[in-house]
């Protein structure tokens, strides 16, 4: 058993990135020391293999005093399957991916309360039907890998709040208009390039979109006017960012390895802007980001341009100090942050 605690490292722009949530890892047979009082901060218990069904329930007991923290499954071997749930009635946080690629069915999460309040789901060999997401009506936060058959199931979860797609291509985004309390939208891999009614969707205070094929066209962007923080990193065929006239709450900008920008002036149009990011961008020059002196409101900024001249150099250009840590959004408040 060991416990898994945030790890503070510095990168080559100065950020100090927070990785991992604290874990506690547990297995059969379940010992004093597994079972001893979680830190506060804890956000997550996972077992790496199947435990005995006494374990199961031993742990389940356990947990009910810890409501807020995620149960996490990643058994090896196969023929994995949910049965185990049925030991977890009043279960609220439930991720389960890795190796239980081998999963054929979600049925096992027919034994987890109505009320769950987030659910992760990794990727599968076999894709499988979402319908009985269907049930939990109180669900805030969604993590879905690669599972797209029956998606049509998330735009009847009225009650999430925060959204990860990863390694799912959607046609439009019209499937989460419907989610009118939606507040970060994570959009991962895959190849969702029609973004047009993202200022229909909830109102976004986070939005991230990470290396998402053939996505060109950011404009919708600019047209969200609840947006506070924007996460854009490895989109190969953006070449421009948009005019963030309208997005009077955009305060806070992280650009990584968006290598088909070269121009930063539309960050002078964010009224609100006051931290920037820009890491793994070695096509920048420091006059590029020297544009950047005359936002008048701007207070940190980390550039990473691909050497030490070159940071030093803007630096110099606009002496102001480096992004301090990813702090968590509100939007983003006890969202279980997993592989």
């Amino acid at each position: 058993m060991h416990e898994t605690r945030p790890e503070q490292v510095r990168d080559d722009v100065g950020v100090v990135r927070l990785f991992e949530p604290i874990i506690r890892e547990v297995g059969s047979p379940l010992t004093e020391e597994m079972l001893r009082p979680l830190d506060p901060r804890c956000e997550v218990v996972q077992f790496g293999h199947p435990l005995s069904d006494a374990d199961f329930q031993t742990l389940a007991d356990w947990l009910r005093d810890y409501p807020a923290v995620t149960l996490r499954a990643f058994a090896d071997g196969t023929g994995a399957d949910l049965d185990f749930l049925r030991f977890f009635p009043t279960l609220r946080a439930f991720h389960a991916d890795f190796s239980y690629r081998t999963l054929v069915s979600l049925d096992g999460l027919n034994h987890l309360p109505a009320d769950l309040t987030y659910l992760g789901l990794g990727q599968t060999k076999k894709r499988l039907s979402l319908a009985p997401l269907a049930r939990f009506t109180e669900l805030q936060r969604l993590y879905l890998e690669g599972q797209s058959k029956d998606i049509e199931v998330i735009g009847h979860l009225r009650t999430i709040t925060s959204l990860t797609l990863r390694s799912i291509t959607l046609p439009n985004l019209s499937l989460l208009v419907p989610l009118t309390r939606l507040r970060a939208l994570d959009l991962k891999l895959g190849g969702t390039r029609d973004l047009a009614l993202l200022p229909e969707v909830g109102a976004l205070q986070y939005l991230e979109l990470w290396m998402v094929r053939g996505l060109h066209d950011l404009t919708p962007i600019a047209d969200i006017p609840t947006l506070e923080y924007l996460f854009l990193q490895a989109l190969k065929q953006v070449a421009a960012l948009p005019s963030f006239g309208n997005c009077t709450h955009l305060t806070r900008v992280h650009l990584e390895t968006m290598n088909g920008l070269s121009d930063l002036t539309p960050l002078l149009t964010a009224p609100a802007l006051t931290q920037l990011t820009i890491a793994d961008m070695p096509q920048l020059q420091p006059a590029d980001v020297a544009v950047l002196a005359a936002h008048p409101t701007l207070q940190q900024l980390s550039a990473g341009l691909g050497s030490r001249r070159k940071n030093d150099e803007v630096a110099r250009l606009l002496p102001l100090p480096p992004v301090h840590g990813i702090e968590r959004h509100p939007a983003l408040a006890a969202r279980t942050q997993l592989p």
